[in-house]
Formats: structure tokens, C-alpha cells, sequence
């Protein structure tokens, strides 16, 4: 299948997303009628809209939000700026979003959003403007009870509070939970920065107790050393873990040794790259990623492991902190190395968690401690831990078309309760 597929196909994230439903849906003996209805989105706002640039001449930028499902709740999902934004991508990730919450059990839908540009080559000013014209075309479909965005690739909590606000202008009066991810001091909830690495942290813990296998010193390659990756890191760190690698997209970093993720974050915030580190040997991204470890952490961007690198992995676990790390047929190869993955949907679902506790907090005016988010959080990830491998025993089948199965038959079951309206 490897060699009959094109890699053009293959990475096509909407098209990953499509296989594994449809593989999942097969096995759930799925009601044809809700296969049809969970098979697209069901609303895709494409806008094009002009924004003054700093230089007095007008720049026409295209965006897009789409809302996969909103049966089991508003719609939920993050706002990505990236130069090669596309509306497959979109869709797949809201796709992933509908699943992801099902499997975490929070009462949500999924969405996405993005704009095309190339937000490395914006002022800040630039990018106020972007987001706030943006915000004001779709505005009429986001809201606390309708969609609820959140920070994703190259967009933040600063990107969140100008939503924030330019909604409420047009509402006429604050209104916090529009977005999630904010500052704390306009709503946003402690513990919500570090939530998609500890929920990350937590199945790697739940995944080698499952296998049996140590935690001291166990040996991990993280891909990706953004917010999700850096975090991560740093706490699986803190707990005896052994980071052997790091691969960034401008080069990697590796040491048998283990690498102080304390010193690292230190000198990439003294020169803005992990390149230089003089505690690690200098080695090649792609090399890293094939590095013999006990944990492989994708925690970047879509389609890093593929049909050309699966076999060269030699991992034991494989933790995806990104979304869509991993394609279709790069899954195939990975089942036959027995290598136990532990999907998207469900070990960066930490990140959605917290965004549904800092949305609760905001609809109640009332803000929670840090141990409180904690504690939710892990027991929120342990519990859908235990929900996926106990469904993947169940079944006969991997832990991601498990975690599949269990989020389409949440929400499917929904669907039929509330019936379809007509």
C-alpha cells in the first residue's frame, strides 16, 4: 500500500482524517444515515478581506472557520496563521477537534480556523488589524454558546484578547468566553499554558505503566520544542525522565546523556533557536526522529511521520503532541514494528481540557487555583487513558482507531438522541 499511494495523497490531512473515520465507522457497524452526516462539516465560512499594511497599501488576506459538529455542544478549536493555510487542513483539524473532545468527554464540537499569511513578516500592528477585520467577518458565527476559538499555530494569547475585544465591541459588553486561551488578567485560567504538555506527560506516565516499563530515566525524543514540545519536555524532565533528543525544523539537538531541558529553555530564550546548545551534539532533525528511544514525541506541525520514515522509527511508544503527526499509511507500518501509539485525539487533548475549564470559570465568574486545574486535568486524562485501551482490547484494534471508535459512537449516539430536525 506504501508504494501505491502518492505522498501528495498521503499527507492530505482532510484525506487522513476520512481514512481513519471511515475505517473506525465500518467497525462500529455505524447507522449509514449519522455516517453521512459525521462524514463533513457541517458549516465552512470562507471570507476574503482587505487590511491597511504599514505601509498605506492594502493587503487582501483569505480566511477561513469551519465547524465540524456541534451536536454535543459549541463549537471548539483553535486559529492558526500560516502562509500555506488551506481549507482541507482546516476542515481536518475541526474534524479532529469533534473527536478529540468526545474522547475527553467534554461537552463541545469541534472547529478551526485559519488565515493565510505570513505572520513572521507582519508588524504587530499588522497583525491587530488582521485579526480583529477577520474576527469582525465571522462574527456572526463565534460566540460563548455558538463557537469558541482558542490560540494555535503562530497565534497566542495576545491574538486572543484582541478577539476578545473586538467581539465584545460589537456585543456592547465584555464577554470573556468567547475565545479561551486569553491572559489571566482578561479571563484566562491558570494552568491553561502548560495543559497540552502535561496532558502529554500524563499518558506517557499511564502508557508505561500500561507496558510495564520504567519511568526513571526513560529515554525520550521530542519533535517540535514550541510551547507544546518546550513543555512537555520540561516536565517530563522534572519527573525523571531522560530527553535524549530534540528535532526542531532549523536543526536537533542529542545527547545519550540526557539533555537539562532547564539550561535549554534558558539559552533558546537568550537566542531565540536551540541551535548552538553547547551541552548537546548538533545532529540533523530527520536523524533525530530515527534515534533509538522508549518515547517518540511528534509535537509540531501535520505529516512528520510518513510512508519514507515509519520503518526507520525505533521507538516503543509514540506519543502525539501534535495534530495529524502521522499518516495513515505510516500507521500500518508502525502497527506491523508494534509500536504502541497513543493518538492526537487523545494525548494533546490536555490543551481542549484546560480551554473547556477556562471557558466554565468564565460563564461562572469564578477562577479556580492551579492545583485545582491540575488535578481536573489529570484525572480527566487518566480516565480517557483507560477509556481507549480498554475499548482497543475490547475491539481487537490499535489505540488510534479505538480512540476513533469511542469519540463517533459518543457523538453519533447524540446525534440519535436528539434526532435531526426538519
Amino acid at each position: 500500500m506504501a508504494t501505491t499511494i502518492s505522498l501528495e495523497h498521503e499527507i492530505n490531512p482532510w484525506e487522513a482524517q476520512s481514512a481513519r473515520f471511515d475505517f473506525a465507522a465500518r467497525k462500529l457497524n455505524l447507522d449509514p444515515n449519522i455516517w453521512k452526516v459525521l462524514n463533513s462539516p457541517s458549516r465552512e465560512i470562507i471570507v476574503h478581506f482587505p487590511v491597511v499594511m504599514d505601509d498605506g497599501r492594502i493587503e487582501l488576506f483569505t480566511g477561513y472557520r469551519v465547524q465540524h459538529s456541534i451536536a454535543r455542544g459549541p463549537g471548539k478549536g483553535g486559529i492558526r496563521y500560516a502562509p500555506d493555510v488551506t481549507l482541507d487542513e482546516v476542515r481536518a483539524l475541526a474534524s479532529w477537534m469533534t473527536w478529540k473532545c468526545a474522547v475527553v468527554n467534554i461537552p463541545f464540537g469541534g472547529a478551526k480556523g485559519g488565515v493565510i499569511c505570513n505572520p513572521k513578516q507582519m508588524s504587530q500592528g499588522e497583525l491587530e488589524r488582521m485579526t480583529r477585520r477577520y474576527t469582525s467577518e465571522i462574527i456572526e458565527f463565534i460566540g460563548p454558546e455558538k463557537d469558541v476559538p482558542a490560540p494555535d499555530m503562530n497565534t497566542n494569547e495576545q491574538t486572543m484578547a484582541w478577539i476578545m475585544d473586538t467581539y465584545s465591541m460589537h456585543m456592547g459588553h465584555t464577554v470573556t468566553s468567547v475565545v479561551t486561551g486569553k491572559p489571566l488578567n482578561i479571563g484566562g485560567s491558570r494552568g491553561r499554558k502548560e495543559a497540552t504538555g502535561r496532558g502529554i506527560k500524563v499518558i506517557c506516565d499511564q502508557s508505561l505503566n500500561y507496558l510495564h516499563m520504567p519511568q526513571q530515566g526513560c529515554r525520550v525524543i521530542v519533535q517540535g520544542f514550541g510551547n507544546v514540545g518546550s513543555n512537555a519536555a520540561r516536565l517530563l524532565h522534572d519527573a525523571g525522565y531522560k530527553v535524549i533528543g530534540i528535532a526542531e525544523y532549523d536543526g536537533g539537538l542529542f545527547n545519550p546523556a540526557g539533555i537539562d531541558i532547564h539550561q535549554l529553555l534558558e539559552f533558546k530564550d537568550r537566542n531565540g533557536s536551540i541551535l548552538g546548545f553547547p551541552n548537546a551534539e548538533a545532529v540533523p532533525s530527520d536523524e533525530v526522529m530515527v534515534s533509538e528511544c522508549d518515547i517518540l514525541i511528534p509535537a509540531a506541525t501535520e505529516n512528520v511521520i510518513t510512508s519514507r520514515n515509519a520503518d526507520r522509527i525505533q521507538a516503543r511508544i509514540i506519543v502525539e503532541g501534535a495534530n495529524g503527526p502521522t499518516t495513515a499509511v505510516a500507521d500500518e507500518i508502525l502497527a506491523e514494528k508494534r509500536i504502541f501509539v497513543m493518538p492526537d485525539i487523545l494525548a494533546n487533548s490536555g490543551g481542549v481540557t484546560a480551554s473547556y475549564f477556562e471557558w466554565v470559570q468564565d460563564r461562572m465568574g469564578y477562577f479556580w487555583r492551579e492545583a485545582d486545574v491540575i488535578e481536573r486535568l489529570e484525572n480527566i486524562m487518566k480516565d480517557s487513558f483507560d477509556d481507549v485501551v480498554r475499548y482497543a482490547e475490547a475491539h481487537g484494534v490499535n489505540n488510534r482507531i479505538a480512540a476513533y471508535m469511542l469519540a463517533i459512537d459518543r457523538v453519533a449516539f447524540t446525534i440519535k438522541q436528539r434526532g435531526i430536525y426538519a
